[in-house]
């Protein structure tokens, strides 16, 4: 079938548009974004604010994310990973992709703009244009540190959130943005050697490629321990207490075992493993942020239904 078939045979369905979307990705961002909104104030954030920005930064993430399938389906249908995604299957063509994104960003400016704030939609939007276009079209294909230069854009989820709250970039923000800055790499090199034939059959200059697995399981494992450090600032400046910090030394040491066992097992399988616990590791370190934030608030409560 080839990528025209589509249109003619109307044979798209909603499941080809929402896969277009890349929703696992989708959720991770949106749940950093939504953590960035409930630690921006200690009380509770609005339902209006709460929700029209979750949906906002959402569409906006959906809508790069389709836009990386335009602009990659060609190199897609090359990778066992991707082969199977609806435009190198020809579920849809590219014309029907490129303005699904297009609604996808249009909507989440104007969400944004009319009913958070000009500079959450601002953000936003160069965070789009970051992953869709400068990562996907450009640093993707010209340098193996292509993840690291591109990762900012993946970081800002909780920026984001935090000013649809607050209308301010607040230093704690930034904070949240390095931790997930930090992480991208082990997480991403460590899925590159995983599928590091992948890449090579798409000529993608990942690490594991120019400059082999060991050097980059080596990069994986100094990456990790730069995230550590990281994580620790949120307590070392008093944004976070001590369910945080032992949370993240526990989730820590479980990365860290991961990525020194890389040094010693050169096995795909380890690899896979490593980026797996990646997703629930910051998935998790995200969960104890806002435990800790709100487990004042919840003490509090309790006391007070406790006393009347």
């Amino acid at each position: 079938m080839t990528n025209l078939s589509a249109t003619s045979a109307g044979l798209a369905s909603w499941r080809d548009y929402l896969a277009l979307c890349k929703p696992r990705v989708v959720a991770l961002i949106v749940f950093t974004a939504l953590i960035g909104m409930l630690l921006a104030t200690p009380g509770l954030v609005p339902l209006r604010v709460l929700t029209i920005a979750t949906l906002g930064i959402g569409l906006a993430a959906a809508s790069a994310a389709a836009i990386n399938h335009v602009a990659e389906h060609r190199i897609d249908a090359l990778m066992a990973r991707t082969r199977n995604r609806p435009l190198p299957q020809g579920e849809l063509n590219t014309r029907q992709a490129l303005i699904f994104a297009l609604i996808l960003g249009a909507v989440s400016m104007y969400l944004l703009v009319a009913f958070i704030n000009t500079l959450t939609a601002v953000l936003t939007f160069l965070s789009l244009i970051g992953y869709a276009v400068i990562y996907t079209m450009y640093l993707k294909h010209a340098t193996p540190q292509n993840i690291v230069i591109g990762g900012a854009a993946g970081a800002a989820p909780p920026v984001l959130g935090w000013t649809a709250v607050t209308g301010t970039l607040d230093p704690h923000s930034l904070l949240l943005f390095l931790i997930i800055f930090a992480w991208t790499p082990p997480h991403f090199w460590a899925l590159a050697v995983y599928r590091r034939e992948d890449y090579a059959n798409a000529e993608i200059p990942m690490l594991p490629n120019t400059h082999g697995p060991a050097f980059t399981r080596l990069h994986v494992l100094l990456y990790t321990i730069l995230l550590i450090g990281v994580t620790l600032l949120p307590f070392a400046t008093y944004m976070s207490g001590l369910i945080y910090l032992v949370g993240a030394m526990a989730l820590n040491a479980v990365f860290l075992y991961y990525a020194v066992k890389m040094q010693f097992d050169d096995s795909d399988a380890l690899a896979y493993a490593t980026f797996k616990y990646s997703i629930v590791y910051l998935t998790l370190l995200f969960v104890v942020l806002f435990v800790d934030h709100y487990w004042p608030l919840a003490r509090a409560a309790f006391a007070s239904l406790t006393v009347s």
